[in-house]
């Protein structure tokens, strides 16, 4: 009897010990177990850059491949240029010329030149310092007043914005807009046409077309007060020729 009794005793301690000595026999309570959150913002941003990224150089992409597009290696790939063939060391003089071009693309031309340096004037600069500008491998682009835009006026004039090159009316122009350089002159009827920036990106400065490479299209003075071609002057207000 005495045996069952401490036998008894024994397991009950047994028991009481595996369960850690806690009450009832129960085991160690479970940790609770954290889930990392995601930094979905931070990789949504990292998304948002790599599309922009792409698209910014797909962009640049489409712009390179247009431009080389209209790049041209010759004179005759610009289509509807004309071509002409006034000799080197023309003549200066300080009367007017009676030019067969219109606008002149050469001949006799003013001791002083216009300012070339992506000029952009708003009168009918003389014609005779124009062509010496021309001489020195400038590209002039004139427009009929009475027909372009202001809006087409600044199509041209980012064009003209380059040094070698100038922008100014033209009265009694034959076509909406030309675009003249030494022996060469392009007509078109929109400031839009592609030629336009064809033509002036070939042509500026192109010292195997020009009589007079490395001369400057800087002209301080006739910048400062531009000399206007007789009988052009526009009207200050409209922007046309004046009766």
């Amino acid at each position: 009897m005495g045996k069952d009794q401490e036998a008894r005793k024994d397991r009950r301690a047994s028991g009481s010990s595996r369960s850690g000595g806690r009450p009832g026999g129960r085991g160690r309570p479970q940790a609770s177990v954290v889930t990392a959150q995601r930094p979905w913002g931070l990789i949504a941003a990292a998304i948002a850059v790599v599309v922009f990224a792409a698209a910014v150089i797909s962009y640049a992409v489409v712009q390179v491949d247009k431009a080389e597009a209209m790049r041209v290696d010759s004179v005759e790939e610009i289509d509807g240029i004309e071509v002409f063939d006034y000799a080197a060391g023309q003549e200066h003089v300080s009367s007017e010329v009676d030019y067969d071009q219109t606008p002149p693309v050469a001949g006799p031309h003013d001791g002083v030149w216009a300012d070339c340096t992506g000029t952009v004037y708003e009168v009918d600069i003389r014609h005779e310092n124009a062509v010496h500008s021309l001489e020195h491998g400038a590209v002039w682009i004139t427009y009929d007043p009475e027909v372009v835009s202001e809006d087409d006026i600044a199509l041209l004039a980012e064009v003209a914005d380059e040094s070698g090159r100038m922008l100014s009316p033209y009265v009694g122009l034959d076509s909406p807009i030309s675009v003249q350089s030494w022996n060469h002159q392009l007509k078109v009827d929109s400031a839009a046409d592609p030629r336009i920036k064809q033509y002036a990106d070939f042509m500026t400065f192109n010292a195997e077309l020009f009589p007079e490479p490395g001369a400057t299209c800087q002209s301080p003075q006739f910048l400062a007060d531009p000399l206007v071609e007789d009988g052009a002057a526009l009207d200050p207000d409209s922007g046309t020729s004046a009766p």
